[in-house]
């Protein structure tokens, strides 16, 4: 099997209770701590194998890591661990998991390799709220509930806010209905992206 690991909690003796995302379903396997067994971090995609025990969950062995082209490059891995953390509180309540999820991280990886790692996240996202129904392409304010048609602001999962309805990042009207419909970043410049990306960190 392979996935993603989304989420990771010590327990004793240094083992792990880990979490991957997988393409069918939220995987929780306990890793046993060993000076034969691979380091594993939030982020690395594995191929692995479990192991039923009389335990309420799965033990984790025969754990190869699959790299990445870019993960040696700090900045990168770096924001992609931040993005991989934000899964686990969004998916760990489902019961059913949409392939979805796991090919939107094999596309990003792919992406990450050519393109600057918050713009392809940022790109990513969009097509994650756009798939789950929670894009707003519409622009009514969440707020006062009235059709935007000039500056606004975005707030968590990018939902829009008239700029007069809160003290939030003003950005152009055109700039984001651009980005909610081409999914695209180029027309944006990086101070933009930046603010992008942090609305982005507060979850998904």
């Amino acid at each position: 099997m392979q996935g993603y690991i989304i989420d990771i909690k010590p327990v004793k003796d240094d083992d792990l209770i880990v979490t991957i995302l997988s393409e069918n379903e939220l995987i929780t396997a306990y890793r046993f701590y060993g000076a034969r067994h691979s380091t594993i971090n939030i982020g690395y995609k594995i191929d692995f194998e479990l192991e039923n025990t009389r335990a309420n969950i799965p033990r984790l062995k025969d754990v190869i890591q699959l790299g990445f082209p870019w993960i040696l490059d700090y900045e990168k891995m770096y924001c992609w661990q931040r993005y991989i953390r934000l899964f686990y509180p969004h998916l760990k309540d489902i019961e059913e998991l949409d392939p979805f999820y796991f090919y939107c991280l094999e596309k990003l990886v792919y992406v990450i390799t050519k393109q600057n790692v918050q713009r392809a996240i940022c790109e990513s996202y969009i097509s994650l709220l756009e798939h789950e129904g929670r894009l707003h392409n519409d622009f009514e304010c969440l707020l006062c509930e009235i059709v935007i048609e000039d500056d606004l602001s975005l707030v968590r999962g990018f939902l829009p806010i008239h700029a007069k309805c809160t003290k939030a990042k003003v950005f152009e009207f055109k700039k984001i209905k651009e980005l909610f419909i081409k999914k695209k970043t180029t027309h944006l410049n990086d101070i933009e992206v930046e603010y992008l990306w942090d609305i982005l960190l507060q979850g998904l």
